[in-house]
């Protein structure tokens, strides 16, 4: 299963698309290129994408009218402008569009990288808040960490209740354990996989009055939450 994010870029200029397609590979991300407004609007609607990098000037259609139309139907997904217009107007124009971020040609290729990061996190963190789950026995309140199966009520920690919550959201899947470092450490090194390992057998222990949950081990993958 791939979990790679992507990327929906529509730029008109070749060679720039080309170049700009390969180095967002490298960097991690499954990227989608069309050259025209028109073709990356029918694209849109067809696929899922995590964020989409539009320019401005563009045959067809142009960047802002794309975006806008990309923004009615989904009101969630990071858009973000790569363009040579730069002046105040035109950021203005693209920002009233519903754009997340506006960046003018040329660009530095790393900033780029960090850009896209942030405005993927961001989206990933306000999809995470205030939700209330059912586990088997149990309900879980994400906004106030509250953990409760009848009359008993547990207190998570902020980082319990995200990797909590995080499972949830994965139920019956398996949740990457380089995802779940990445999105409550903000970083995957040995230690932070030892730590995420101690907060999974908490949780382990916090859900054991119900032996029809399950927190598997996917060796080498991640975490499952499985309720029998």
């Amino acid at each position: 299963m791939s979990y790679l994010k992507r990327i929906l870029l529509v730029e008109d200029e070749p060679n720039l698309g080309s170049v700009l397609k390969d180095y967002l590979e490298l960097s991690g991300f499954e990227v989608t290129w069309r050259l025209d407004g028109k073709k990356g609007w029918s694209t849109f609607k067809t696929g899922q994408f995590d964020l989409c990098i539009l320019d401005v000037m563009m045959p067809e259609m142009d960047g802002f009218t794309l975006g806008k139309e990309i923004r009615k139907a989904n009101e969630d997904i990071p858009i973000m402008f790569l363009t040579a217009r730069g002046q105040k107007q035109d950021i203005m124009e693209g920002y009233n569009t519903g754009a997340d971020d506006y960046i003018t040609k040329p660009f530095d290729s790393e900033l780029l990288i960090l850009k896209i990061n942030a405005l993927l996190r961001r989206k990933e963190v306000s999809q995470l808040q205030e939700l209330s789950y059912t586990i088997g026995k149990y309900s879980f309140d994400s906004k106030f960490r509250q953990l409760v199966i009848g009359d008993s009520v547990k207190k998570l920690s902020p980082k319990e209740a995200s990797l909590l919550q995080l499972l949830c959201e994965y139920k019956d899947d398996i949740l990457p354990r380089k995802r779940a470092l990445e999105m409550i450490w903000k970083e995957d090194s040995y230690f932070t996989k030892r730590s995420m390992d101690v907060y999974i057998t908490k949780l382990r222990k916090y859900l054991a009055a119900d032996d029809q949950i399950e927190i598997i081990n996917i060796h080498s993958n991640g975490y499952m939450l499985k309720t029998v």
